[in-house]
């Protein structure tokens, strides 16, 4: 089968961002397509003369090795484009890019990365005021848009709240293949970029984390209770490895919302996955959904998932919280941006029953509420 690319969602935008002596930096998960992107954009739309590395292959390795303006001069000639994929691979590839756009006025760079904070280490701090910064996602349905109908789309719904949004995903249709892709995911992938810092060793504590926090999904997390339950490691290793965790892009933290009310719960947090399917592989349960417990908490998972890929993708700066009081009231999503704030409530179900909880319309009755479920969604997570 021929492999359908596509379209990304920022490509418009990155395209008119690819400018001399700036540095474009694309970030995300290992598989989520970023070398494809970067291969078809070369093939595809850009005309001029470039050079691609790969920070994975010694050879680039070697061939960066000198921070010498000779070096980049002899190395790239009059080439106006250059990629690195795996940039953060290079040592000290921060203060070298530095000096390659500062020093050589016509050059165009381009760096990809799978872990947030090894390129913000070392990309970061050397190039503020010279680098722009895209994230990558699995695919968002509005991505998926492209190349699928509404009734494609609706029939294919189970399939990414189960197998989740990999592109590459895309050009297989056995469920049991689409199971072991994912397996192979979190086996060979999922944790390989924190594994390889110094001091981080105890990958098995890492796996049950996440089966912790995949088993979790919706609900407060305190990470005392976390460092308990997996025994033989403290509060502080938790806290440091949910924050490495988040830097590959596994799982992202929500915080709870707090403007009026004393009762309002502010201190736990609720984590998800950017993918279900990553999520489910942890998990090893890949059944259908009508075999499924946890049903509720893979539709809350997705859609939040989804909203921050629409929010990200549409430039929307958007604060996102949950809200619960003491007394057990709760909303699932809380968007916040300048003096718009918006609630939404998350059931599979299109004839569930859902009331505006009373603290939170007697407290913020200028915000919004609304239901979403398996009948309206679309335009939540795409519009």
């Amino acid at each position: 089968m021929q492999p359908v690319f596509i379209p990304r969602a920022f490509e418009a935008d990155f395209l008119n961002s690819i400018l001399p002596q700036k540095v474009l930096i694309i970030l995300g998960a290992r598989r989520v397509g970023k070398t494809q992107f970067i291969r078809r954009l070369l093939e595809e739309k850009f005309t001029g003369d470039y050079m691609l590395f790969n920070g994975d292959d010694q050879s680039t390795i070697d061939a960066f090795s000198e921070r010498k303006i000779e070096n980049f001069r002899r190395l790239f000639g009059t080439r106006e484009l250059i990629v690195i994929d795996e940039a953060q691979k290079i040592p000290d590839i921060g203060q070298k890019l530095k000096l390659i756009v500062d020093e050589m006025a016509h050059i165009k760079v381009i760096a990809t990365g799978s872990s947030l904070f090894d390129l913000s280490n070392k990309l970061g701090e050397p190039l503020v005021g010279r680098e722009k910064t895209f994230y990558l996602f699995p695919l968002s349905q509005s991505e998926l848009n492209f190349y699928e109908d509404p009734i494609q789309t609706k029939n294919k719904l189970e399939e990414r709240l189960i197998f989740g949004s990999y592109p590459e995903l895309e050009q297989v249709s056995d469920w049991k293949d689409k199971a072991e892709y994912l397996n192979g995911i979190v086996n060979s992938y999922l944790l390989r970029d924190i594994l390889e810092m110094d001091g981080i060793r105890k990958s098995d504590k890492l796996m049950d984390l996440l089966r912790l926090i995949a088993l979790q999904i919706g609900k407060e997390v305190h990470n005392d209770e976390l460092a308990n339950n997996l025994k033989g490691i403290s509060r502080n290793t938790v806290d440091q490895y949910l924050d490495l965790l988040s830097k590959v892009f596994v799982i992202y933290r929500v915080g709870g919302y707090n403007r009026n009310l004393r009762k309002e719960i502010t201190k736990s947090s609720k984590w998800y996955f950017y993918d279900n399917g990553i999520r489910n592989a942890i998990l090893r349960n890949f059944n259908r959904i009508d075999f499924r417990t946890d049903k509720g908490e893979l539709w809350e998972n997705y859609l939040m998932s989804e909203r921050i890929k629409r929010n990200h993708y549409r430039r929307n700066f958007i604060n996102s919280y949950f809200w619960r009081t003491y007394d057990q009231q709760e909303i699932d999503l809380v968007e916040e941006s300048g003096n718009s704030l918006n609630a939404f409530e998350f059931k599979w179900s299109a004839e569930a029953k859902v009331r505006v909880p009373g603290a939170w319309n007697k407290a913020y009755p200028e915000a919004t509420f609304s239901v979403i479920h398996s009948g309206n969604y679309l335009p939540f997570i795409t519009e």
